[in-house]
């Protein structure tokens, strides 16, 4: 068994099943005997709670740069509160989003994506970076909100954009997601695996 900690992060559009695959993802790990933590952005932390109140749920409107810092703000409270000490432990931590989505949702929003690098400097580089893909057609029509279908596949395609970008330049790995949950689950295990293997060697 590995003494190491490793930070996993998952990503991927609004409703692409990123929340259900890497609770799955965790109860696996624990299942081969990993000590494996699930967490998620925002934190379940005051500054986290405050922008899945406040902010995501569009009852204040901010500019799109505040929201940028509230989430970098919180990501690294959250890192120092619980990511790094569970490390220390040497946890698995799998996060559920991380600071690619401040760069594909804020970016794709229209901030400039070397400024969103630039307020993340400070926060941890994950092992292990994984990205499920699908169609911003297929996230759109399992999203529930006020939007117009129009504006939210607008927005679900331009996030994509960068994802896939960062797909291309290796920092995250594509899986596709449009497939039967339990296909998709295998591949990201197999992933996680294989490197947890490597890393651990």
């Amino acid at each position: 068994m590995r003494k190491k900690g490793a930070f996993i992060c998952i990503e991927g559009l609004d409703a692409s099943g990123k929340t259900t695959q890497a609770r799955r993802l965790v109860r696996e790990l624990r299942r081969k005997g990993f000590k494996a933590v699930y967490t998620t952005e925002p934190s379940p932390g005051e500054i986290g709670r405050f922008i899945r109140t406040y902010i995501l749920q569009r009852k204040r409107r901010v500019p799109i740069a505040v929201e940028a810092l509230l989430f970098a703000v919180d990501r690294v409270d959250h890192l120092e509160q619980k990511v790094k000490p569970a490390l220390q432990e040497g946890k698995i931590v799998v996060s559920d989003r991380y600071v690619y989505s401040s760069l594909a949702y804020q970016g794709a929003a229209g901030l400039d994506l070397n400024w969103i690098e630039e307020i993340n400097r400070s926060v941890v580089t994950p092992d292990l970076a994984i990205y499920i893909d699908v169609p911003p057609e297929v996230a759109v029509k399992r999203i529930k909100g006020k939007r117009s279908v129009m504006e939210r596949l607008e927005v679900q395609r331009k996030v994509r954009e960068v994802y896939l970008e960062f797909v291309e330049n290796g920092r995250l790995i594509r899986v596709d997601g449009d497939r039967p949950k339990d296909e998709v689950l295998r591949d990201i295990l197999a992933v996680v695996l294989d490197f947890l293997k490597v890393s651990s060697s």
